[in-house]
């Protein structure tokens, strides 16, 4: 039986050791007692005190048998997460619209909204987040009880603890206490994230990072980012702003990024940079479909913008596979449609600039939708929750 306020006091109440416990259930279920207490370290008897709560609020089953394959013995009875105890939204705020879905605890999607947004300002923003986090709430029906925590991922320097949103060149903000706002205005536990750190957390609790122990994210699009996951744990830094390979000074200083600084990476190969550049060269304003379009028929200026692009994003990859050493790169974002006119001067400028045994990391794509950021919105709050963060 759900009980969704006990489940959530119990969480907010957890030790680190019950935290841990909920965690490998979380991620790894089904699993049983015995590979519960190996995996964290803990006895049987530690793993069984702080399981017999969860049951008891309707957070775990163990109500699944499973037949030891013909072998002698009572059958296992593994512990799994009853995923729709607890729901999540999760909001993707992009600079033209807010994107939001609805999760279970694994992060499966159960509804989703989008919505126009007509202003960047922090009041439009917050207008708009509120009015999708209530459709949401309307589509839930009798399961809006179950709703535990809100997640919302903005591109910039975000203080994930304070909930600040330091700097967002695509917003327009500075120092704008995003979290504070909004908990006040939804009255519910809200996080409030990076967004390419939100997708990288969701791929590491629910996605490669299970069952790998060290890879990036890099994201190409409008802006150009990045997310770290290493030796299991996914990568703030002290200011919460490891990883940004977008602005890392390595092209011409003459180019001048969106973030006001110079020969960033994002000034000449996010896609606004790519737009000016080209629109430039033919003296008219030109969409980015049409520029693609353009370099697809082998137009001059917008296949050398492309590859110049493709260039710096490699260098900045292995750059970032240089110092941290993952084995495996995903590339996301919008921009991944688009990767065949990327592809071979990136994996040129990776291999020539990666070090050693560094250059056997894998470069693979993988594109994510709005919604899939959305959902890694939601899964930062879920670990927020999880983890007792809150």
């Amino acid at each position: 039986m759900h009980q969704p306020g006990a489940a959530v006091a119990l969480l907010k109440g957890a030790s680190a050791a019950a935290a841990d416990v909920f965690r490998a259930i979380l991620t790894r279920g089904p699993i049983s007692r015995i590979d519960v207490a190996r995996l964290l370290g803990l006895s049987q008897a530690a793993v069984t005190k702080a399981v017999g709560p969860l049951l008891e609020v309707g957070l775990v089953s163990d109500e699944l048998e499973v037949p030891r394959d013909g072998q002698p013995g009572r059958p296992a009875n593994p512990l799994m997460v009853v995923a729709d105890a607890l729901l999540s939204i999760g909001i993707k705020v992009n600079a033209d619209e807010i994107v939001g879905v609805v999760t279970d605890l694994r992060t499966t999607v159960l509804a989703a909204n989008r919505r126009a947004l007509k202003s960047t300002t922090p009041q439009a923003t917050i207008d708009a987040i509120a009015a999708t986090v209530d459709d949401l709430i309307d589509a839930l029906g009798d399961r809006a009880d179950r709703l535990c925590t809100v997640g919302v991922s903005v591109s910039g320097d975000v203080d994930a603890h304070s909930g600040v949103v330091r700097e967002s060149a695509i917003m327009g903000w500075t120092a704008v206490p995003l979290g504070t706002l909004l908990s006040a205005r939804l009255e519910r536990d809200v996080l409030i994230e990076n967004d390419v750190r939100a997708l990288t957390i969701g791929e590491h609790w629910f996605g490669v990072g299970v069952g790998t122990d060290l890879f990036a994210i890099v994201t190409i699009g409008r802006g150009i980012g990045s997310g770290l996951h290493v030796n299991g744990e996914v990568v703030e830094g002290a200011y919460g702003v490891a990883g940004e390979i977008g602005h890392l000074p390595l092209t011409s200083p003459d180019r001048i990024c969106p973030c006001g600084r110079r020969g960033c990476v994002e000034a000449v190969a996010g896609t606004p940079a790519i737009v000016a550049e080209v629109s430039r060269a033919h003296g008219r304003d030109l969409s980015i479909g049409e520029i693609v379009e353009l370099a697809h028929e082998g137009d001059p200026a917008a296949v050398q913008t492309f590859e110049h692009a493709a260039t710096t994003i490699g260098t900045a990859i292995a750059t970032l596979v240089n110092l941290t050493g993952p084995e495996l790169v995903i590339i996301g974002g919008e921009a991944v449609s688009n990767f065949d006119l990327f592809e071979r001067h990136l994996r040129a400028s990776f291999a020539s600039h990666a070090f050693g045994a560094a250059g056997r990391c894998q470069i693979v794509t993988r594109p994510h939708t709005f919604e899939d950021w959305a959902r890694g919105a939601s899964a930062a709050a879920i670990r927020q929750l999880a983890e007792n963060r809150f």
